[in-house]
This record gives structure tokens, C-alpha cells and sequence, in this order.
């Protein structure tokens, strides 16, 4: 699943592309995603420029001279931007068209989301917690907010509510990194490991968007390239291969129905 990094990546490569660009033309080839894609938002889309781009959580917003287009990736989902005489590809299913270029959402498992939004009041946008890596995100956020929690603290870190965007693979290596085990209690961790953890974190992740996210299987940037962070990773996908710390072996555990690989020895 794309993560901060990788919808970073997407919404830099967008802006650099389509920043001031007029849409001509709205295609919905495959409505069926997470949620239907409303009809209206051709009419609501077509014509309008596209004036910048931001992100939330996830989320990369399209800012319209009038609304937002906000679009998920989901599991598998990614944007491409071609020439307007590209062959279509299997699972791309909404278009939009430029006087020269056309933008490309394809997902092949169909989780990601198209919205059109009057405004940023939206139940998705609401109930999202701090950015990572803006200055909300502070040393003592962290401790602050996990007094008395009884989940592990790789759950926490990945609790939306909490702090958004920190994925399964970030997670992972920002503990590694951290020497947290994985397992321990969110509340059992003291306050200099958590500010430890929260300048880790800010650290992985601004070095994983340098270098354009990870591609494990299906991510690719706007450019269709790979990202090139998965030649960083330390433990994530390194089950049963010697910690690059240690002379342990990576271990991988399922913790709330997602994997998790660290080392027990540097991470006790």
C-alpha cells in the first residue's frame, strides 16, 4: 500500500506537471472503486485548472479554482501522466485531459477513492491527526498522547488519529531504528525512547521522499519510474536475513493482520 512517502512522491510529480493546466475532458472508465465515483464530477471538474497541489494524510488534493479533487490510492493505485496518444492500460479507470497530456489513475484492486469537494469539511479529512513531519508533530507528541494506551506501540504509531501516514514499512524501520520492540505496550515507553522514535520518523520519512518512496510491487511514480527507497530498508521484507546491526536474524510477526519484521536482539 502506498504510504506518506509514496503520496508525496505522486502529488510532487503532479504539481511539477500539471500545476496551472485546464482539464478539458473527464473520463470515468471504471466507477466501481471504494466508493462510486459520482457522475457529477465531470461536470463539476471539466474546464476548471488546476491552481496547486497539497496533501492530507493520504489524500492528494487537487486546488481548483473552484472545489477539490481529492483522490486515495489505496492498496494498489498509482498516477501516471502520459501523452495523450497512449494506449489505454488495464485497471485505468479515471482520466482526466489535458490540451497535450493525460493523467492516469490505475488500480488494479479498486481500494483507492475519487471525491469532488466543495470544501476540505470532508468525514475522511476530519478525523485525521498531526502531519509527520510539520512542527505539530513535536518531541513530547508522542508520550503526550500514549499515556495509558494498552495497544502496541506499532499500532499506535500507524493510528491514523494519532499521526497519519506512517505506514506498515516506516513503522517497521522507525522502530528498528529506535531499538523499540514492536511489541511493547504504547504506554510502557518512556519519554526520551519516544523522542528518540518521533526525530526517526521525521528522518525516514523526509529521506524515503527524497528518494521517491519504495517500490515493493506495484508502486510507481508519476513518471512511472520506481522509487528507490526500498534499497534502504534494514528490516522490512528481510525475514530470516542477518540484521545489518547485529548477528541476529529478522524475525516477522503478524501484529493487527499486517507483518512485521524486526530484530530481537537490537530490539528487546
Amino acid at each position: 500500500m502506498p504510504e506518506l512517502p509514496e503520496v508525496e512522491t505522486t502529488k510532487n510529480g503532479l504539481a511539477k506537471l500539471l500545476t496551472n493546466k485546464c482539464i478539458t475532458k473527464v473520463e470515468i472508465r471504471n466507477p466501481n472503486l471504494r466508493w462510486r465515483v459520482d457522475d457529477s464530477i465531470q461536470f463539476n471538474l471539466n474546464n476548471q485548472t488546476i491552481q496547486s497541489f497539497s496533501r492530507r494524510g493520504k489524500y492528494i488534493l487537487f486546488n481548483l479554482g473552484k472545489g477539490y479533487l481529492m483522490i486515495h490510492l489505496g492498496m494498489s493505485g498509482k498516477i501516471n501522466v502520459v501523452n495523450n496518444n497512449e494506449p489505454i492500460k488495464k485497471h485505468d479507470h479515471f482520466l482526466l485531459h489535458f490540451d497535450k497530456k493525460v493523467m492516469r489513475f490505475n488500480d488494479p484492486r479498486r481500494f483507492g477513492s475519487i471525491f469532488y469537494l466543495e470544501n476540505l469539511e470532508h468525514k475522511l479529512l476530519n478525523s485525521l491527526g498531526v502531519e509527520p513531519l510539520e512542527d505539530s508533530f513535536h518531541e513530547n507528541y508522542l508520550f503526550e498522547n500514549s499515556r495509558n494506551k494498552t495497544q502496541n506501540v506499532k499500532a499506535f504509531i500507524m493510528d491514523s488519529k494519532i499521526v497519519v501516514g506512517v505506514g506498515n514499512i516506516y513503522a517497521c524501520e522507525s522502530l528498528f531504528t529506535s531499538r523499540i520492540n514492536p511489541k511493547t505496550l504504547a504506554g510502557k515507553i518512556s519519554k526520551q525512547r519516544y523522542i528518540n522514535l518521533t526525530n526517526n520518523i521525521k528522518r525516514i520519512l523526509t529521506e524515503a521522499i527524497k528518494a521517491g518512496g519504495t517500490t515493493l510491487q506495484d508502486f510507481a511514480k508519476v513518471d512511472g519510474k520506481p522509487g528507490y527507497f526500498s534499497q534502504e530498508l534494514s528490516v522490512y521484507g528481510r525475514e530470516n536475513k542477518k540484521c545489518l546491526h547485529c548477528n541476529g536474524k529478522i524475525k516477522r510477526i503478524v501484529q493487527n493482520q499486517r507483518s512485521t519484521f524486526y530484530c530481537p536482539k537490537c530490539q528487546k
